[in-house]
């Protein structure tokens, strides 16, 4: 306090620091009540995305189970190692969420149609081609999971910046600011009331001569 010049010009840029601080104090709780928004969307999403995740982790584990009981391993085995050679094609590109930017995967779907599978489904049975077909399910809805996980776990360090910048301000920056302006507006009514009686005494020495 004792380092502030307690000015009429002082307090004027005090006060529109004061003015900018809590207009930016209400930005930014505007700013954290969308992300918080934008969050609770995608964690529904989410919810049902890893669900559908777990339908199809186990369709394909049963189909695998059957198609092993029934062809056999090495059947199998010769047709992960066909459909291995062709990974996932993907593409990660970028959007903002109320200035948060998070990935998009633009992707091509694995799950492919019979005449696209990576081997003869002539020299296969249904039920390998019904193993295969699963597990490309899996992988798309695995990567849609990735995508929404993602976005949620950027959005969550945002929404934490944001809730620790609009508390600072709160509870730190702008009472720290108004308490500045209390005391200079103190120390500017004291120099108002010295001036005061400064002049009423050298009217009074006037007056006496």
């Amino acid at each position: 306090m004792a380092e502030v010049q307690p000015t009429r010009m002082e307090l004027i840029k005090l006060r529109r620091r004061i003015r900018m601080a809590v207009r930016g104090h209400s930005l930014l709780k505007m700013k954290r009540d969308g992300l918080i928004m934008e969050f609770r969307e995608l964690l529904e999403e989410a919810k049902v995305a890893i669900q559908k995740m777990v339908e199809n982790y186990n369709k394909a584990q049963q189909k695998l189970l059957i198609a092993m009981a029934v062809d056999g391993f090495p059947a199998l085995r010769s047709i992960a190692l066909s459909c291995c050679r062709i990974p996932p094609s993907f593409t990660v590109k970028k959007k903002s969420i109320m200035g948060v930017v998070v990935p998009v995967i633009k992707r091509e779907k694995v799950a492919r149609r019979a005449i696209e599978k990576p081997y003869g489904i002539l020299s296969t049975s249904v039920r390998v081609d019904e193993a295969v077909t699963a597990y490309e399910e899996l992988v798309d809805s695995i990567l849609e999971v990735a995508e929404i996980e993602t976005t949620i776990r950027k959005l969550l360090e945002e929404i934490e910046r944001t809730k620790r910048r609009v508390n600072a301000l709160e509870y730190r920056v702008i009472p720290r600011m108004k308490e500045l302006e209390r005391f200079i507006t103190f120390k500017l009514e004291e120099m108002d009331r010295e001036n005061i009686i400064r002049l009423k005494k050298l009217k009074m020495k006037k007056a006496k001569r």
